[in-house]
């Protein structure tokens, strides 16, 4: 099964800086192209594949963190075969690489896709962590209990996230939109910040010492920004507020993370692609840095 889904030799084209073989790496990246749940404007399945060809038109060096990529430990698995229609067999085929990932002792860095691939990775990690957190940067709460009375929905991951975990286990920063029930149902069950990083300071320093799952919804970049992605919505942080908390969460015991959302088809000047290829360099970095 684990041969089927991914080779564990470097793929032929990896991100920027991401060629060390699996056995010498620390942080293993990999592609889960799904967005058969997307509600809006599809195309997330495409955001890995395009990540790493425009990877090259960026510097491995980052003047941000004063670190090279090449002077990293990162492997890159290609991208993960995954059924298309049918979410279930596509989670449980995350959820086994990443739990082969952390087996391996290595950390597990996931490009999506859409929102609701989080759900297999994150799986496997509460698995192996009773007192695992949530930290999650989205436009969107993603609490629906269902969506169109589906359950495994990109706009209901944090809700089945929830049922792993618990009340008081996620933290949200940067959520701008939902249906009123979602944000009534947040006061008592998840940890809410509307609109900004506003609080993520106190998120940090509560969470020290605690094992950190980080899921970064690209969406959660204002559209005048960052406008290739399925469901943008106006009033988002900049990228520079984004690498700031990237870089502050980063200090913390993370176990796994993921970025996804980025619909390339959806901006066609490649400015969006360029910028997650972009916060994928920092977010490789910064972690390599706490490893």
């Amino acid at each position: 099964m684990l041969k089927r889904l991914a080779r564990l030799s470097r793929n032929i084209e990896t991100f920027i800086g991401c060629e060390s073989e699996y056995e010498d790496a620390d942080i293993v990246i990999f592609g889960a192209p799904f967005d058969s749940t997307t509600s809006y404007r599809p195309g997330t399945r495409f955001a890995a594949k395009a990540m790493r060809s425009e990877s090259f038109g960026i510097e491995t060096y980052s003047p941000y963190q004063d670190r090279d990529l090449s002077d990293s430990r990162i492997f890159d698995a290609g991208d993960l075969e995954l059924c298309f229609g049918d979410p279930k067999p596509a989670l449980d085929a995350i959820k086994e690489f990443t739990a082969k990932i952390l087996d391996d002792r290595k950390l597990p860095v996931m490009i999506g896709g859409e929102h609701l691939v989080t759900l297999g990775a994150l799986t496997a990690a509460a698995e192996r962590w009773d007192d695992l957190h949530i930290i999650h940067f989205d436009a969107h709460a993603d609490l629906r209990d269902d969506y169109l009375g589906a359950k495994l929905s990109h706009a209901a991951v944090m809700r089945r996230v929830w049922e792993l975990v618990g009340d008081d286990r996620i933290f949200q920063f940067g959520i701008r939109s939902g249906d009123k029930t979602e944000f009534v149902w947040a006061k008592e069950h998840v940890r809410m910040i509307k609109f900004n990083f506003s609080g993520l300071d106190n998120a940090v320093d509560f969470l020290k010492g605690k094992p950190v799952y980080l899921s970064i919804d690209l969406d959660v970049l204002d559209p005048s920004e960052f406008p290739g992605t399925g469901t943008p919505e106006a009033g988002g942080v900049s990228f520079s507020e984004l690498l700031n908390a990237i870089f502050k969460v980063s200090k913390l015991n993370i176990v796994g993370c993921d970025i996804n959302e980025l619909c390339p088809v959806y901006d066609q000047s490649g400015i969006s692609t360029a910028m997650a290829c972009k916060i994928l360099r920092e977010l490789l970095l910064a972690l390599g840095r706490k490893k």
